[in-house]
This record gives structure tokens, sequence and C-alpha cells, in this order.
């Protein structure tokens, strides 16, 4: 009976030890994660903390994701548990500051006409109207919007930079003051040779509508407070008063985007002595040198691979421009925000950037010409009649060049002895960061969009994403130290990296075996080509002994070689198998086998203490 009580009693108090413990873990622990993941995916960076760390007012985000409407897309699931669990991760981070709901917004439900006044894109999946909404809008307490329409899966990389930057938004909902110099005529000017005033270039009406863009004198010698950003656009012959003042604004924390060029085609002539001069280069040499960027600004960079086709004239043949250059999504950075997503890049006569010796800095290539590129002297381009020339000149040096770049990490002044009535600046700064890049004509109109008047107004059609990799530095810098720090992360899907190595050698070898294939064929059609020309016209048809000998033996190499491609497929497919029956052995058995042996070992050295 004593037993029988006691047994009782344990079991009861085992229940109400864990019931206790469970509650107890549901209500202190709720907030435990242990993220494995190699990149710590599910574990949000410093900088976002310190943006949630830095609200003043509650941030409400609404997530909408269509549950049942997406129960057959598997990686679409995948994508959004990862969404809500990064945002669960933001409203703990945030200590109450940061409301979520989650709403599967159901058709014709108040949900879906929720989602719909926010502006979110519905997906349409099937004929039966059913929709897909996979989007975020949040909102403070001044009823001010941000929105991501849809997650993009392509972009999973930049999740936590997209959510983030949507906070800070709501945070901070004033555009972005941009400060503007430029001795080009962004804003507008006049035709020397049409007689006309000219438009603003269409980027600078691109960036106005997400900017505050303020004009500032070439000559200044203070940056206001109120800007964030600077935008430099071909800088030329700047007094030491003006550097020295974006020496500073750049030592205490100022952004700089800046635009400088080899050769600026758009720039025009003011006199007859201009237009003979030639000289259409811009420099930052003194601060270059500072910040640790290389530059030679009488250098073009030349490139074969990228070359665009222009017209000569009427009834002229296209030629290749090795000095003009559209750059497709290879060329482009894919892990910096700025450069991710872009389709191409068009510049004309630029210059390349690089990493100086001894340089403090750290400079990231954004923008990066193929290996069949070389520098060629900038004045060759001013006195260039046909780019033929220029092409038969190439002698690529195998080596890749970065059109753009972003520059961070400390930096001392230009300036260290200051300039006169100004003693007492910055000497050093323990982070810069700004984005240089080595062309302005890629701005100008004509090397990214056509615009078109449509009842007065101006309507750009691009075909090139210039103005976008533009708005997307500007976006960026314009943001806190801390959402600049965010970025790219890793991806949620790991892809099988051995198995695609794997195909990719057997795609090789593939490719080998087709090419001897078709090598043979083309021999053999010759062969027989050459047998028929010395047959009897009348006879064409009929197949000499030798002829019928050619073609038996070209049957029978066709059919070993597709043994042979048969055999490397096989192969292949032996090789993942004994690779999946690996990975099988290894999570299945071998390690509850070390496990088992552990367990072993301790209790056999329990029983050896005990002895």
């Amino acid at each position: 009976m004593k037993r029988v009580i006691f047994s009782g009693t344990g079991l009861l108090l085992l229940a109400i030890a864990f019931v206790v413990f469970n509650s107890f873990s549901s209500l202190t622990l709720s907030g435990a994660r242990l993220d494995l993941t190699e990149q710590k995916l599910f574990t949000i960076s410093d900088g976002t903390r310190e943006i949630l760390a830095s609200l003043d007012e509650p941030v409400n985000l609404h997530f909408f994701y269509s549950n049942k409407a997406a129960k057959d897309l598997v990686s679409l699931r995948n994508y959004a548990s990862r969404v809500e669990e990064l945002l669960r991760a933001y409203e703990r981070a945030a200590d109450g500051k940061l409301r979520l709901s989650v709403v599967d917004p159901e058709p014709f439900s108040e949900a879906e006409d929720k989602a719909a006044s926010f502006g979110l894109q519905g997906v349409p999946l099937n004929a039966n109207g059913d929709t897909l909404y996979f989007g975020l809008a949040g909102t403070n307490a001044l009823d001010d919007v941000q929105t991501i329409p849809f997650f993009p899966l392509d972009q999973e990389e930049f999740l936590e930079y997209q959510l983030s930057q949507l906070i800070q938004g709501l945070a901070k909902p004033e555009k972005p003051s941009v400060g503007l110099i430029s001795s080009l005529p962004v804003n507008g000017g006049y035709d020397m040779m049409s007689r006309q005033p000219t438009q603003p270039w269409m980027v600078l009406e691109e960036m106005r509508q997400l900017f505050e863009i303020k004009s500032l004198k070439a000559g200044v010698d203070q940056i206001p407070q109120e800007i964030g950003v600077l935008l430099l656009i071909h800088p030329k012959q700047l007094p030491d008063a003006t550097l020295y003042a974006i020496d500073q604004f750049v030592l205490r924390g100022g952004k700089l985007l800046v635009f400088v060029d080899p050769f600026a085609e758009g720039e025009q002539a003011n006199d007859f002595t201009d237009a003979m001069s030639n000289d259409k280069a811009s420099d930052l040499a003194a601060l270059f040198k500072a910040w640790g960027v290389a530059y030679d600004s009488s250098k073009v960079l030349a490139d074969a691979r990228y070359a665009m086709s222009v017209n000569l004239g009427q009834g002229q043949q296209p030629v290749r421009h090795v000095g003009w250059v559209n750059l497709d999504s290879d060329s482009l950075d894919a892990d910096d925000v700025v450069s991710a997503g872009l389709d191409n890049l068009a510049f004309a006569t630029s210059g390349f950037v690089g990493a100086a010796e001894g340089a403090t800095t750290q400079l990231t290539p954004l923008v990066q010409s193929s290996d069949m590129a070389m520098p060629m002297a900038s004045n060759r381009f001013a006195v260039l009649r046909n780019p033929e020339e220029l092409f038969r000149e190439m002698e690529p040096t195998g080596e890749r060049y970065a059109l753009a770049a972003r520059v961070t990490g400390p930096a001392k002044t230009a300036f260290p002895e200051g300039i006169e009535g100004q003693k007492d600046g910055l000497k050093q700064a323990d982070n810069i960061n700004l984005i240089v890049v080595a062309d302005t004509d890629m701005l100008s109109d004509r090397m990214w969009v056509q615009v078109q008047e449509f009842f007065g107004q101006r309507v750009p059609q691009p075909f090139a994403s210039n103005a976008n990799f533009v708005i997307n530095a500007l976006d960026n810098l314009s943001g806190s130290e801390a959402l600049i720090s965010v970025r790219s992360r890793g991806r949620f899907s790991r892809p099988f990296t051995v198995v695609e190595s794997l195909q990719r050698q057997a795609e090789t070898r593939l490719q080998d075996k087709e090419q001897v294939l078709q090598q043979r064929l083309s021999e053999t059609e010759q062969k027989l080509a050459s047998l028929q020309q010395s047959d009897d016209p009348s006879k064409v048809f009929e197949l000499s002994p030798e002829q019928q000998a050619t073609v038996q033996q070209f049957l029978n190499e066709k059919i070993q070689l597709r043994k042979e491609l048969r055999e490397v497929r096989f192969q292949l497919n032996a090789e993942i198998e004994q690779l999946a029956g690996t990975l099988k052995f290894i999570n299945i058995g071998l390690i509850p086998l070390i496990l088992t042996v552990l367990v072993l070992l301790a209790l056999l050295l329990r029983r050896r203490r005990h002895a």
C-alpha cells in the first residue's frame, strides 16, 4: 500500500512539476532562441536592434499573407514562415514599441479590403479569381504608411534590410535632404548648338520624387547641417574652401555620392577656348588620396566584351564602341542593395577606381568591367572619328576594373593643417561611408532613357537601370549608419553545393562528348558531299559501296558516342546516389551511434567510479 501511495504521489508530483515547468518556460523563455544557421539568418543584426531601440513612438505592422491560397506553394510557404519568424523577432526586440498583426486576407473579406487600401499587390492564382497576398504595411502614430507590396522571393538576402528600412521610414517619415553640387547642366541649361533651353535631366526628376534636392554653389565653404547626403556630379576646379567643407562633412558622418569622369561627354563648352582645350575630366585628387581611393583622371576604360554597337550615320553599318559599355547583371555586385536586382547599366567613356596603396579604408566594387578590358588615354577619345579604330587597338589586360565602388572604414583628413581661417576641424573619423562612380555620362538621358511628351508631361521609358542605381545609392546612404550596416544577409534556402558541383562536372563532360559528336557528324557530311560530287547526276540518290561504308562507320560511331553519353549520365546519378547514401548514413545511423557510444561510455565511467 505504501509503495502504491508513494508511486501515485511521485507520478502526481512529476505531473505537477511538468505543468509548472511548461508554464514557467512559456512565460519567461518565450523569446529564447538558438540560431544554429551559418549566417545567423534568424538572428537580427546589431544595426536593426539600434533602429528598434531608437523608436520614439509605437509602430504597427500588418503582415498580410494568404495562408490558405498558398497551401500548394511550398517555397513561398517556407519563405513566409521565415518572414513571420523575423517579424516576431523584431516585435520581441522592440520592447513594446512594435505591434505585429498577421492577417490572412480571404477573398471578399474585410481583411482583403484592408490589404487593398494599403496598396498591397494581390497576385491572381487561377481563373476562379483566387488572389495571393504576401506583403507588409506599417503605420505610425501620425498615420503615415510604409508598405512592401509583395515580398520578392529572389531578394531573400535583403529581407532584414527591407524590414528595417520600412521601420526607419516610419520613425522618420520626412524626405531625406540631398545636397547637390554639379558642374553639368543637370537642372537644365542652354544648348549652344540649337540655341534652345534644355530640360532638366530625367534622373534628377526621378530623384525629386523621393528626396528633397537642395542645390549648393560650387564655392560653398560649409555643408548645411540638414544635409544628410551630398551628391557631387563632375566636380571641377573646386576651391580649397569647398574641398575642406566636403572633407569635414564626410568626417563628421555625412554620406557622399560622387560622380567623377575622365572624359565627360555631357560637358558643354562655354566658349571656343573651352571647346579646343578638350579638358573634360574631373577629379577629387586630394580627397581621394585621404580616403584611400586610386583614380586616374587621364584614363578611360575600354571593354571589348560589353562594347555597345553605335550608328555612324545613314547608310553605314553599326560598329562597336569599346568606350561605351552596356554592363549586364554579371558585372554588378549581387550582395549590395545598391546594385542587386538591376538588369543592366550603360556607361560612356568611364574611368575606373581602385584601392590606393596603404589605404586604411575598404573599397568594395559595385560595378565591374569584364576581363577583356584595358585603360586608354582619355585624349584618344577627343579626336575619335571611327570607334572601330579603338576595337583594333584593344589589348585586354585580363583584369576586372571597378567602375563604381563603396568606400568604408577609418580615414584621416586631407587637410591636416586646416585651411586659412579654419584650423580646428576634425582630423580623422572611425568610419566614413561614400560611393564613388567613375562616370557622369551614365546620368544623362541618352544613356538610359527615352523621354516622350504626353499632354505636357515628360514620360520616361528607360532601357537601362541607371536611374535605379542612383536612387538605390541615395536611398541607402540617406539611412542611418545602423541601416547601412544591415545591407544583405544570407539566403534561407541553402543549395546542395556538392551535388551542383557534380552536375556541373558531368555537364562539362557531356558538352565535350556532344562537341565530338557534332564535329564527327560535320566531317562525315563533308566527306559524303565530296563523294557525291564525283557521281553521275542521274545516280545522285544511289550510294556507292564507299559511301555506304562511310555511313555505316558514322552510325557505329554515333551509337558508341551515345553509349558513352549514357555512361556519363549513369556515373553522375551513381555519384549523387552515393552522396545521398552517405548523408543518410551520417544523419540516420552515425549520429545516433555516436550518441549511444557516448552514453555507454558515461555509464561505464560511472560504474567504475562507484566500484
